[in-house]
């Protein structure tokens, strides 16, 4: 893994922006922007994928103990819908940088491009949960919160396991897909879910 770089050419108030839940079936795409704190240090962050769920719901709380501001925010299955994944990703990522307590006088963006109309200049980096500590805290805050917003929808839909798969196309899911039909929460635009409702 490459080392962190270190934020200080960027100014102070350095947002690291991600997102979750671009691959998924089912339920909203969570961003968050993050402004860590240079004289409060995180040890252990890391791209969120990498970590265990026990270290991720750790990191989570210290993150928000810790950063200078932070903001989640999310877009619809609606809106995904609507947009497409890749439009509703940068919506919700705006929307995070947007929402921030504090105004960031810089983004880094994890990925290859950068959403529109943003309050501060920005710049994408690929791999940047890896790159850089405030996109690594962001990935964290996004991750963690789509999966307990889906694990909560596996108590509306039991019949689905949200709680095992979060809303990824395994076997599990589409089986359960086949059987149980499209619930409320499901992408329609996605191809599992669009076949099952075509018939």
């Amino acid at each position: 893994m490459e080392p962190f770089v270190s934020n200080v050419y960027f100014g102070d108030l350095v947002a690291g922006v991600d997102e979750a839940g671009r691959g998924p079936l089912a339920g909203e795409v969570v961003a968050a922007a993050v402004i860590l704190d240079p004289n409060n240090k995180i040890d252990g962050l890391a791209d969120s994928k990498k970590l265990s769920e026990k270290k991720r719901e750790a990191l989570f709380v210290e993150i928000q103990e810790k950063a200078l501001a932070y903001a989640i925010a999310s877009a619809s299955t609606e809106e995904i819908d609507e947009l497409n994944i890749l439009h509703a990703s940068m919506l919700a990522m705006k929307r995070a940088i947007d929402q921030l307590p504090i105004q960031a006088e810089y983004a880094l963006v994890d990925g290859n491009r950068i959403p529109k109309d943003l309050p501060c200049s920005a710049e994408a980096v690929v791999k940047g949960d890896a790159r850089h500590m405030a996109i690594s805290a962001a990935s964290i805050l996004a991750k963690v919160t789509r999966d307990r917003d889906i694990v909560k929808m596996a108590e509306h839909y039991p019949q689905f396991g949200f709680e095992k798969h979060k809303g990824y196309p395994t076997a599990m899911h589409l089986a359960a897909l086949k059987e149980h039909g499209v619930t409320p929460i499901h992408r329609r635009s996605f191809g599992p879910v669009k076949k099952i409702l075509e018939g």
